[in-house]
């Protein structure tokens, strides 16, 4: 299958002023696409169109507003095309141990990482459904298997954002088979967010970029960690069919 290219519409990244996020633009600009890029800074903002040109577009947007994601995406759509990609990347990671938290800062922090999420996906598919096509490929983390020390909100947040995942696929896949929408875990950043011996976001961002132009709707509710598929557990029937077919699933690679 073809991938996804400029002419079918304009890229959304959210969270572009930086790390990732930037990069993750960076790759789709190179490839010829217009991207809008989201954040809450403009001068971050700025900086990136300054480095890619004009066919980055900043916009100042928290995702966490609702209604300012509605209207900033509508416009969007109404100046420059259909949105053929959107990748939900923004997020933050507050490091605060349980007993600093407040339910005020907790619930800010899911207003983000989840809400983010689903305003963003909301607000593209109101582009999407009629047209019958997308890609909305959703920046996520195992943090809610596998819970750090001061990452409650963070952990949280970043599970239930995966959960909304399936629950998009349940009730669109069926309907909307083109629209195709999956889970991607960048790995262990060097960003602010990560660690300083993580992967340079540029690297992470080839395998993103590369994910996100993929239109296979096989692909819808995948996980991929950096540039390969994570397989769902088979159970013990599973495995014995396997056996006996001599068959062997295969992790796709990006």
């Amino acid at each position: 299958m073809t991938p996804i290219t400029p002419k079918d519409g304009i890229a959304i990244v959210t969270g572009a002023g930086s790390g990732l996020g930037r990069a993750l633009a960076t790759e789709l600009v190179e490839k010829g696409f217009t991207v809008a890029g989201t954040g809450r800074r403009q001068s971050a903002l700025d900086e990136t169109r300054d480095r890619l040109g004009q066919n980055f577009l900043p916009i100042q947007m928290d995702v966490a507003d609702g209604v300012a994601v509605s209207e900033g995406f509508s416009e969007l759509v109404s100046h420059h095309g259909d949105i053929a990609i959107l990748i939900n990347n923004a997020a933050v990671y507050p490091r605060r141990d349980f007993l600093a938290e407040s339910p005020d800062s907790f619930a800010q922090t899911l207003q983000i990482n989840l809400g983010g999420v689903l305003n963003c996906s909301h607000a593209a598919l109101q582009n999407m459904a009629p047209r019958g096509e997308g890609r909305i490929l959703n920046v996520a983390t195992f943090a809610d298997l596998n819970p750090l020390p001061a990452s409650s909100a963070y952990s949280v947040s970043k599970g239930a954002a995966r959960i909304l995942t399936r629950a998009m696929i349940a009730d669109l896949s069926d309907r909307f088979p083109d629209i195709v929408i999956s889970d991607w875990m960048p790995g262990m950043l060097q960003t602010e967010m990560g660690i300083p011996d993580g992967i340079p976001p540029k690297q992470s961002a080839v395998w993103g970029a590369r994910l996100a132009l993929m239109r296979d709707p096989s692909l819808t509710g995948s996980v991929f960690e950096m540039g390969s598929e994570i397989l769902p557990p088979r159970g013990l029937k599973g495995k014995i069919k396997d056996v006996l077919l001599l068959r062997r699933q295969k992790p796709r690679q990006l």
